[in-house]
């Protein structure tokens, strides 16, 4: 009944999309009217985000029945969106052609031609741990297609994507997949008994969120946590606590969250999705990104209207959007990797960053077109700065063309032509891995 409801509301108020280029010189300004529904705000921030669109500043407006946003956005470049043909996906993401289109959900453009198996991942943190579930992976025949790997506070999380090596699609097998749960699960606890961890979970499907996925899984692991006992202006790592602050107006049965830190992309997404995820209704919110520092304000309730009720309650919004502002920080120094892709690269890449002490603190992996295209965030093991004869030691290996420094103090530069290509990649590139070292589950 509540489904016909809101359709028949939707059909009398349809949602309307104006995008105005006029107004500002360097902001392109989106409102957003429709019936209101809970998570609504979330749906507009994720397809925006997905278009890798920055958001300037945005008021938002959704007490009672009816919905009202204003975004000032501006391209990665920091101009105006003037592609006819992102402007026109955003028109039919969130109007009313919406279910014409694909879902604001998915990034625009992609469309998966198979299936996946979807893997979800949580544990302890530790130096090696990505390499060694690379390791077993890439021993039961899985290709992984496409990840994304979080670390934050001692936590990891990962959300991996793999095909069947023979036929390139998802592995179905019930009693494989029970394998693929069992030895990830023992990579996870280190062999160890008595150390606790989520099961891995696995999922055959043709699009996931990761990032949503992801901050579920740390907010499942208990990561925030960690925020109990830190009340300095600095993280152990040096890293600047955000600034989070939760308090009720009580005339008007409101909490109000302030935050302010330095902005970044996906930002606003982090914060909205936490409140929406932890069933915390956005009233009202007005959001300032225009320069280094971002500043949000949300007037929230819970999804019954009630505001936040006990110290306890304040205390754990509090730390929840401190770990989700903290967990997409990058940590270490910046590696992109460009080349075919094959079943095992990513074992093989992530074994010799073990073998240099290098640890990874996030990733991202994609591949489109026969290619794989990774990001990696790696530092030294130990805590030290990452040396620079360290990296160009690993890119010596892999290729100097292939492997690129992307941030950074370290400055390395190719020692000879035949490093260009690398060993691990060039000549030798159909050689046994035997001399590595391949973990065996």
């Amino acid at each position: 009944m509540d489904d016909e409801i809101a359709r028949f509301i939707r059909r009398v108020n349809p949602p309307k999309v104006v995008i105005d280029n006029d107004v500002y010189k360097n902001v392109t300004v989106i409102k957003v009217d429709s019936a209101n529904k809970h998570g609504i705000l979330l749906e507009v921030v994720q397809v925006l985000t997905d278009l890798n669109l920055t958001i300037k500043k945005a008021y938002i407006s959704s007490d009672g029945g009816w919905f009202m946003d204003v975004f000032n956005v501006t391209n990665q470049d920091g101009n105006k969106v003037t592609d006819e043909i992102v402007l026109d996906y955003i028109r039919k993401s969130l109007g009313p052609d919406e279910s014409s289109c694909y879902s604001p959900r998915s990034t625009i453009g992609v469309k998966q031609s198979v299936d996946f198996t979807v893997i979800e991942l949580t544990g302890t943190d530790r130096p090696g741990l990505l390499s060694e579930l690379c390791a077993v992976l890439t021993d039961l025949q899985c290709n992984v297609v496409n990840a994304e790997i979080w670390t934050h506070r001692a936590k990891a999380a990962a959300v991996l994507q793999v095909t069947d090596e023979e036929t390139s699609s998802a592995v179905t097998d019930p009693e494989r997949l029970s394998k693929i749960r069992k030895l990830l699960g023992y990579v996870l606890t280190g062999g160890s008994r008595s150390r606790r961890c989520r099961e891995p979970k696995t999922t055959v499907s043709s699009s996931l969120n990761a990032d949503r996925k992801l901050h579920q899984l740390m907010f499942a692991d208990r990561d925030y946590d960690e925020w109990e006992n830190n009340v300095d202006d600095e993280d152990k790592i040096g890293r600047v606590v955000p600034d989070v602050d939760v308090s009720n107006l009580h005339d008007l049965d409101y909490s109000i969250v302030m935050i302010k830190c330095k902005d970044r992309p996906k930002l606003l997404f982090d914060t909205v999705f936490t409140l929406t995820d932890m069933k915390y209704v956005v009233s009202h919110a007005s959001i300032d990104a225009e320069g280094p520092e971002a500043y949000q304000e949300y007037y929230i309730r819970h999804t019954d209207g009630s505001p936040v009720k006990s110290e306890a309650e304040r205390q754990r919004v509090i730390k929840c959007l401190k770990a989700a502002i903290q967990r997409r920080v990058f940590e270490g120094l910046k590696l992109e990797l460009c080349t075919s892709d094959r079943v095992g690269l990513l074992s093989d890449v992530t074994r010799i960053f073990r073998e240099n002490s290098l640890t990874v603190t996030r990733a991202e992996v994609k591949t489109k077109g026969g290619k794989a295209l990774n990001t990696f965030y790696v530092r030294d093991a130990s805590g030290y700065e990452v040396d620079a004869k360290t990296i160009d030691s690993i890119r010596q290996v892999i290729g100097q063309k292939i492997l690129q420094v992307k941030g950074g103090n370290t400055e390395v530069k190719p020692s000879s032509p035949e490093s260009q290509t690398g060993f691990l990649f060039g000549v030798f590139k159909s050689r046994s891995f035997v001399n590595f070292g391949l973990i065996r589950s």
